[in-house]
């Protein structure tokens, strides 16, 4: 039989050559009438097959105790297996390959369950009750994804796959979102600000011109939404009064700083429903967004943001300013279009929300009703459109901003006039937000320096 290993290996050429990893592997993998060669072609080239980090306890006790007897008896009694008449010496390296052997065989005889720790998952399918694992992560948010093959959800939207789309999903699998997924999103809350005008280089109390001189202006640039150059000349040559339009501009700058605390913290509470969109403008010729949150039956502006994307984080500042005056046991509903960000700002918000009832949220798609949700909710689709249509009335003459301050300034003081100074058919022309202070004042200008005297304390 030494024989027979060393012509299998020519470098083997006396007794004393042979390792104890090879008669220890020869043991272990006994040769068979169908592959006589079967011990020798399962020796690995290097000759090394123990390891330190095998554990010698885990190998069966019965597997042990054969190959023991095996090695101290000439013949053994087990047909499977084989083993050749040794020396003293080939006997203790037979012995010492056992060792080798014990670890080695770890591999393939396993007595115990191998320990895993436990699973630490965060979220599993609300469908299959499986763990989500997590697929992308991005800065703002870390995407979690179903893997099985048998969850109803992705049966379900994989059902609903015509034959073409079928064939399409196999060649482009990321068009396709048909697996169950779970957006966690890292904000901050130093991160959910409202956008605010920049504090003003003039004080109001320190004016050149009268007070009621400052509310002509507003009243003509801002409820009449004509241009500074047009206001300026208005006043020289109707009012007699020298001001140029940049001075008009400074005026109004310095007005909304102190508007804007006075549009968050008069607007009271909001209706149940709600419906929201974007529209853009140009600063600089390049374009940005007003997001408008506004209550259907009350038809106040709950929120106004301006930013220059229409990603999740604008969505959920302008949600989050929008339900901040409503009750805790308040059920919501937001109406928007098709701009997922509402969606996901939406599903980040009734995280947080948790004990309190969650938002619900209805889109309309299109101009057309092409399906029943749209269909049902389409009339208060339609009061936020008619929102953008007057916010651009009053944006138009400008014909874009040379600064952002410039535009979210315009932008508060629409805000101030149209839930406490413009009219409207449908509330009977009474304004959103009626302010028993206002009631004595007739004139439009006067109502501006009302405003302005309540808000000035506010922002101090």
């Amino acid at each position: 039989m030494l024989s027979a290993i060393r012509k299998s290996n020519p470098r083997m050429t006396s007794k004393k050559s042979i390792p104890a990893t090879v008669i220890s592997t020869w043991i272990l993998y006994p040769r068979s009438a169908s592959n006589p060669q079967r011990s020798l072609n399962a020796l690995p080239s290097t000759g090394k097959i123990c390891s330190k980090t095998m554990n010698e306890t885990t190998v069966a006790p019965s597997i042990l105790s054969s190959l023991v007897k095996a090695s101290v008896s000439p013949t053994s009694t087990d047909a499977n297996i084989v083993m050749p008449q040794l020396s003293t010496s080939t006997t203790m390296m037979a012995k010492e390959g056992l060792r080798c052997a014990a670890r080695y065989a770890a591999i393939f005889f396993q007595t115990q369950k191998r320990h895993r720790p436990p699973r630490k998952s965060k979220y599993f399918c609300p469908y299959c009750h499986n763990a989500l694992y997590r697929w992308k992560e991005q800065t703002p948010l870390t995407i979690y994804k179903c893997g099985n093959d048998h969850c109803p959800a992705f049966l379900k939207t994989l059902s609903k796959l015509n034959s073409s789309e079928k064939q399409l999903q196999k060649k482009k699998l990321s068009q396709f979102k048909l697996r169950y997924q779970y957006r966690e999103y890292h904000f901050q809350p130093s991160s959910l600000k409202h956008s605010a005008p920049d504090k003003p280089k003039i004080n109001l109390d320190r004016i050149h011109h009268r007070s009621d001189i400052l509310g002509l202006v507003l009243a003509f640039h801002i409820s009449c939404a004509i241009t500074a150059r047009k206001t300026a000349f208005i006043l020289r040559n109707v009012f007699n009064v020298p001001i140029s339009y940049q001075t008009v501009l400074n005026y109004a700058e310095s007005a909304a700083y102190h508007c804007h605390l006075f549009n968050l913290q008069r607007k009271g509470p909001i209706d149940p429903i709600s419906s929201a969109d974007e529209t853009y403008i140009k600063i600089r010729g390049k374009h940005h967004f007003v997001f408008f949150f506004i209550s259907t039956k009350s038809l106040k502006i709950t929120a106004y943001h301006l930013v220059d994307n229409r990603d999740v984080l604008p969505a959920t500042i302008a949600m989050t300013e929008a339900i901040r005056t409503a009750s805790l046991d308040q059920k919501l509903t937001v109406i928007t279009d098709g701009n997922p960000s509402y969606a996901a700002a939406i599903h980040f918000l009734n995280a947080l929300r948790a004990p309190l009832p969650p938002l619900t949220h209805h889109k309309v798609i299109g101009l057309q009703n092409l399906d029943e949700e749209s269909t049902e909710f389409r009339l208060y689709k339609q009061i936020i459109e008619r929102l953008n249509r007057t916010y651009k009335s009053h944006v138009r003459p400008t014909h874009g901003f040379n600064l952002r301050n410039g535009a979210m300034a315009l932008t508060t003081l629409f805000v101030t006039h149209y839930n406490f100074l413009r009219p409207h058919m449908t509330l009977n022309y009474n304004v959103p937000i009626p302010l028993p202070e206002l009631d004595s004042i007739t004139s439009l200008q006067g109502k501006w320096m009302k405003i302005l005297s309540m808000a000035i304390p506010s922002a101090a």
